[in-house]
């Protein structure tokens, strides 16, 4: 946040916290979470766009790596075998495997959305920042599991691979994301084949991911696409603007 708010200042940006902007008025642009987001964004003028719940499940195995499906909380409780359960936006739960679906929580209506997946290994993870289907920057974030954060810059054949991958990936299925959004891939360890593959982890709203190493001033450039004035979303994004209950 702190890059990200230097950056804004370097380009003549005011930077408010939530709690400074009652006075405030727009056009404004927004950096962090959805419900304090959703609460300003009538009264700031912003739009936040964001994937569709079901973009992951919807991939073809040949991005994804393993079975991924759209269900809801009531489904997952059900489950019986180990799975990866995490909500497809909002933060309402941890993104965990849990060793059944008993294991997930009781206290949330039964019809929110869980995105299931088969269980598997990550040897590294990249996040990378998307505008217009191509990676404006990136970085690494955790190596099995574990935080690692490192720029996509300095990994010279791994990120020409990326690259290539998210080329394939945005022919396919980038006419079904917002043009300025956040994809995760990562090296997926396949038991049966040697070495590794591309698959994503999953996509993100830009204006709720951590930039990690990635060049703070081309994030900004993202974020600033993915959550700016109403009256700049272009006609392409406009089914990707989040609901605020305007």
């Amino acid at each position: 946040m702190e890059l990200l708010a230097g950056e804004a200042t370097k380009r003549g940006m005011e930077v408010l916290a939530a709690e400074e902007t009652r006075t405030a008025v727009g056009p404004a642009y927004w950096y962090g979470g959805p419900v304090a987001g959703a609460g300003l964004a009538g009264r700031l003028g912003f739009a936040l766009l964001e994937p569709e719940d079901d973009w992951l499940a919807r991939l073809p195995k040949e991005f994804t790596g393993r079975e991924v499906r759209m269900a809801t909380l009531a489904d997952a409780w059900a489950v019986d075998r180990p799975t990866f359960a995490k909500p497809p936006r909002d933060k309402s739960f941890r993104a965990d495997v849990y060793a059944d679906g008993s294991r997930l929580p009781t206290d949330l209506d039964p019809a929110t959305p869980v995105l299931l997946s088969d269980v598997v290994t990550f040897a590294a993870e990249y996040r990378l920042f998307l505008l217009d289907g191509r990676i404006a920057t990136g970085s690494r974030y955790a190596v099995f599991g574990r935080l690692d954060p490192r720029p996509l810059d300095g990994h010279g054949t791994v990120a020409q691979e990326i690259t290539e991958f998210v080329d394939r990936l945005v022919a396919e299925a980038g006419s079904a994301l917002p043009s300025a959004v956040v994809v995760d891939v990562g090296q997926l360890l396949d038991p049966y084949r040697p070495g590794h593959r591309w698959a994503v982890v999953e996509a993100n709203m830009a204006w709720f991911s951590h930039a990690y190493a990635a060049d703070p001033a081309r994030v900004l450039d993202v974020v600033l696409r993915a959550a700016g004035p109403r009256e700049r979303v272009a006609p392409r994004d406009q089914a990707f603007v989040r609901h605020c209950g305007l």
